[in-house]
């Protein structure tokens, strides 16, 4: 379900938190469907109980995860959260093209460059 790398800069309770909402986001993960326990999550990737926890809060603060005391996390209607997730991710290219072109990288390298990462 989740594969971390232990040499990635960004913590690990992150690179699993982005991993499953980007499961959830694609419909991977059914609304009402139950992750994986804490445990049985920290047991498969060798890590400590305490950073799945904290990966599961962040999904749970972001809106993709509810959690039934006694019973586990599972993943909220996300359908209402996809346009606002939409706009962040425009939001936050608008700022990359600006940045490149504060930097002095012409428009059209940058226009390659996301047309060769979208023909991927």
């Amino acid at each position: 379900m989740v594969e971390i790398d232990f040499r990635e800069k960004r913590p690990l309770y992150e690179q699993i938190s982005s991993k499953i909402e980007e499961q959830i986001i694609r419909g991977f993960i059914e609304p009402d469907e139950a992750l994986p326990s804490v445990r049985n999550l920290a047991v498969e990737l060798s890590i400590n109980p305490n950073t799945v926890q904290k990966a599961y809060a962040d999904l749970e603060q972001k809106g993709l995860t509810y959690s039934v005391s006694g019973r586990g996390s599972f993943v909220s209607n996300v359908e209402s959260l996809l346009p606002v997730k939409k706009e962040e991710v425009l939001t936050e290219l608008d700022s990359v093209v600006t940045r490149a072109l504060t930097l002095g990288i012409e428009g059209k390298v940058i226009v390659d460059r996301v047309q060769r990462r979208i023909d991927k």
